[in-house]
């Protein structure tokens, strides 16, 4: 089976990731660019089993989300490094942020959220799903 390493800036908190991701995600919301100093996130989301804090400790921040349901992030209080969050949206799944796997070969988001936000000079590659808000919900 696959294991994935996230990690911090500085190397003080570590998260194994086991298995395949259940679905990669960009997020284009105002809030994500905020929260990242960028125009996107990039999610990785994994069942709550698939994930294990190896070591190192979290703070966290809760804050209502685009769709109006909380979302605590977790991240590193010696570097401030966002690792990951638990939306209560989707409470079965924990979003790691993609590039704290620092792997460049990191397979291709599947969708685009909250396009309606996005630059509008930012090109997305092909074949990317793209939805103005939240996706509707996988079966």
């Amino acid at each position: 089976m696959i294991s994935r390493t996230a990690s911090c800036h500085c190397g003080q908190l570590d998260l194994t990731c086991a298995g395949e991701p259940r679905k990669i995600s960009m997020c284009h919301c105002v809030q994500c660019q905020r929260r990242t100093g960028s125009l996107f996130s990039v999610a990785v989301f994994y069942a709550r089993d698939q994930i294990t804090i190896e070591h190192g400790t979290t703070h966290s921040f809760e804050r209502q989300s685009a769709s109006g349901s909380t979302v605590a992030f977790h991240f590193c209080p010696q570097c401030g490094s966002n690792l990951f969050w638990e939306p209560a949206r989707m409470p079965h799944l924990i979003g790691v942020a993609a590039g704290a796997f620092a792997d460049p070969g990191f397979p291709l988001p599947e969708q685009a959220v909250w396009m309606k936000e996005s630059h509008p000079w930012l090109t997305l590659p092909d074949g990317i799903a793209i939805f103005d808000a939240n996706p509707p919900p996988r079966a």
